[in-house]
């Protein structure tokens, strides 16, 4: 498994590389939704913000204990011991209901860039305390199962990783 450290240093890249994306990019392609089963990049770019928070806060909890966290006996689903073994999400589509209501559009390009760098700062705070957090706190995912403060803080530079593929499959929709 990857160090919190070597996470911490990829993630930096993938944020630098999302900013420098995103420079580029108007208002009206970064709005613009391929069809309407499909986000466009800006709501990409708000779940990859609201769902670094979501996680982030799951460390969190792992880190302070309490009954929810310490008290869980259960382990990682299959899918979650594939991902943590790969050290990646598979390369496919993930598909998640395209929907305003739960990642909506974003209100210009300084919320997504001020987003970005958000999540940066929080990661880097979080990352030099992560040895002090319990391996058995774990935190419950809906799909991989339960993850303790560092599988969840890796599972956010995985999330990061992962989006470039449909960063790139929006990007060549808009060229055409």
């Amino acid at each position: 498994m990857r160090s919190t450290a070597d996470a911490l240093q990829l993630f930096e890249k993938s944020v630098e590389r999302y900013l420098f994306e995103l420079e580029d990019l108007t208002m009206e392609q970064l709005l613009a939704a391929p069809n309407e089963e499909e986000w466009s990049i800006g709501q990409m770019f708000v779940h990859l913000i609201q769902s670094t928070h979501y996680m982030l806060r799951n460390v969190e909890q792992c880190l302070a204990g309490g009954d929810d966290v310490t008290g869980v006996t259960k382990g990682k689903t299959e899918d979650g011991k594939a991902l943590f073994e790969l050290g990646s999400f598979p390369p496919i589509r993930i598909k998640v209901p395209a929907s305003s209501y739960t990642t909506p559009q974003p209100e210009g390009k300084e919320q997504l860039i001020e987003g970005l760098r958000d999540v940066l700062e929080r990661m880097k705070r979080i990352e030099r305390v992560l040895n002090q957090a319990p391996d058995g706190n774990k935190a419950i995912h809906p799909k991989f199962g339960a993850l303790n403060a560092k599988e969840w803080f890796l599972l956010v530079e995985m999330h990061f990783r992962h989006h470039f593929l449909q960063l790139e499959r929006l990007l060549n929709v808009l060229e055409k």
